[in-house]
């Protein structure tokens, strides 16, 4: 099933049909627009706080990891934090690609697919992005992206727990090696 909406604006009576053709005849606009997505809506909104708590434990980690092995990271582990993205210097384009690729194969999804840096629409240098999501461009799952340009920083984010987030931080460090 996708995932839609919209907005209808117009006359009562066409509002109405829309309505109920949208949900059945005789119930339109009074069960509201759900559009069969009620479980998924309340799913998220239970299980966002864990998600979130997960993330941000993903990031504290690889924040530490990363630091004790040298890395110049943002925020530090012991910072405090205004969003789920973890930055990661690596000074150096191959760190920045293993990285990047260590996250892959630890990931849920995709994990036999090797991330390459590419041209793409928008950014001025490549890029390398390493995603293994269950939803496309997701980033609250884990995910690593950075530009192959200097000082080759790595942006670390997601995790919807923090045993996944952590397996893919610890594959991405085994690749740096």
């Amino acid at each position: 099933m996708h995932q839609i909406g919209a907005y209808v604006a117009g006359k009562k009576e066409y509002i109405e049909l829309i309505a109920e053709r949208l949900t059945a005849p005789g119930l339109g606009k009074d069960v509201g627009p759900s559009l069969g997505i009620n479980k998924s809506f309340l799913q998220g909104i239970y299980l966002a706080p864990s998600v979130v708590a997960s993330s941000l434990k993903t990031a504290v980690f690889a924040s530490k990891m990363l630091e004790e092995l040298g890395y110049d990271v943002s925020p530090k582990y012991n910072e405090n934090r205004t969003d789920i993205v973890q930055t990661i210097e690596f000074g150096d384009e191959e760190k920045l690609i293993k990285f990047c690729q260590g996250i892959q194969r630890g990931s849920a999804v995709d994990s036999m697919a090797v991330p390459t840096p590419y041209d793409m629409p928008g950014y001025a240098d490549k890029v390398i992005m390493a995603s293994g999501s269950f939803t496309q461009g997701s980033s609250i799952e884990l995910s690593c992206d950075g530009p192959i340009r200097v000082p080759y920083v790595a942006f670390l984010q997601g995790g919807l727990t923090y045993e996944y987030g952590k397996l893919g931080v610890l594959k991405a460090i085994q690749a740096l090696s």
